[in-house]
């Protein structure tokens, strides 16, 4: 257990301050390339989730991350004996309190990671803790589903 919230703890700290330091050096709705037409990083405000989808709506990401979190903890304890599901629900939990924390704070979260060879919602720490963490448990789903 102290291995898991370990790691959450680091992506949560992390994620923080990559969204401080992109915060206070690159000027808000403005990028840097990193990359030539591979990456970009981005100070941009997300009041909404990808595509900024539901923007403004904060009353419903705070109702969904707590129920979210609730249900995440619930199933690390249901399934707490395998490693799996373990490390993809603490990746989750970690993203939905990364970005979760940013909503409470501002009322928006910082994205970054600008993707220049397609157009994909700009990004951050947490989502993609968010993101391995369902393909991991998609991953573990399928192949419980094979045998």
């Amino acid at each position: 257990m102290i291995l898991y919230a370990l790691l959450a703890m680091i992506i949560l700290v992390v994620d923080q301050v990559v969204k401080y330091a992109v915060s206070a050096n690159i000027a808000l709705n403005t990028s840097q390339t990193v990359i030539p037409n591979f990456l970009s990083i981005a100070n941009i405000r997300n009041d909404g989730a990808a595509w900024s989808l539901l923007a403004g709506k904060q009353w419903f990401f705070f109702i969904v991350s707590i129920l979210a979190l609730g249900l995440m903890i619930y199933y690390f304890y249901k399934y707490r004996t395998n490693m799996g599901y373990k490390l993809s629900i603490t990746l989750m939990i970690a993203g939905t309190l990364g970005n979760f924390i940013d909503r409470l704070r501002f009322g928006y979260v910082v994205d970054m990671f600008q993707t220049d060879f397609v157009n994909f919602p700009i990004f951050n720490v947490a989502d993609t803790a968010l993101t391995v963490g369902v393909i991991i448990l998609l991953i573990i789903v399928l192949k419980e589903d094979d045998k």
